[in-house]
């Protein structure tokens, strides 16, 4: 069993299934994932809420809204005309090069979804992750801070490690299963957030028998 394996066991034995957007439809996903964007998902919420209001959550309805009325509704997410721009970049994409159809989009395999989502202004390798694995259900690893700093603090990766090389890691030591994924990411946030936080609660967390025998690399 690999390294990651054993963490993810551990994992789900003391959190067990988060349930990750299990109800939301594949265009709420998609906008969620690019609402984000540095910040929390309680700000994200909130502009969703708004959208929901303004019965926004649909590719028609949405590609109607100018970029200055989508800002001021999703205000609470941050960036918010940063955001209303690259909501606006993905509409475009989606019209231009697949009839408007999420069905022709994910039609793609992983690897030419990822690429596609990448090509989009404003759509980096975390949020065309979050749209493979989340929205269209592809097997394919999410990196994010939580997943950085787990991996580096128990010394499975370098601190100097790109997101490419996290995301290289990840997928070469499990099963490329899209469930696997889903959950594993899901456990490793709520690890980050309860106990490998920037001042870590090792004593307590579900993967303390994991650390390296000097202790966990701190300086990260």
């Amino acid at each position: 069993m690999s390294e990651l394996n054993d963490a993810y066991e551990q994992l789900f034995q003391a959190y067990g299934p988060q349930h990750w957007w299990p109800g939301d439809s594949p265009f709420e996903i998609i906008i969620g994932a690019i609402l984000t964007q540095n910040t929390n998902w309680k700000n994200v919420e909130r502009a969703l809420n708004q959208l929901r209001e303004a019965d926004l959550l649909s590719l028609s309805s949405l590609r109607k809204t100018s970029v200055e009325e989508l800002a001021e509704l999703i205000r609470s997410a941050g960036y918010y005309r940063q955001k209303a721009k690259r909501l606006h970049n993905f509409l475009h994409f989606l019209d231009e090069c697949y009839e408007g159809s999420l069905e022709l989009l994910f039609d793609n395999s992983v690897d030419e979804l990822r690429m596609e989502l990448l090509s989009i202004n404003g759509i980096g390798p975390e949020t065309a992750d979050s749209i493979v694995l989340y929205a269209a259900n592809m097997p394919t690893f999410v990196i994010d801070a939580y997943t950085a700093r787990v991996f580096v603090r128990h010394g499975w990766i370098d601190a100097d490690a790109r997101y490419d090389d996290l995301k290289q890691y990840a997928e070469s030591q499990l099963p490329r299963d899209m469930q696997l994924f889903n959950e594993f990411h899901a456990l490793i946030v709520q690890v980050g957030k309860k106990h490998c936080r920037k001042s870590p609660d090792c004593e307590n967390c579900p993967l303390s028998s994991m650390l390296p025998s000097a202790g966990p690399y701190l300086d990260f």
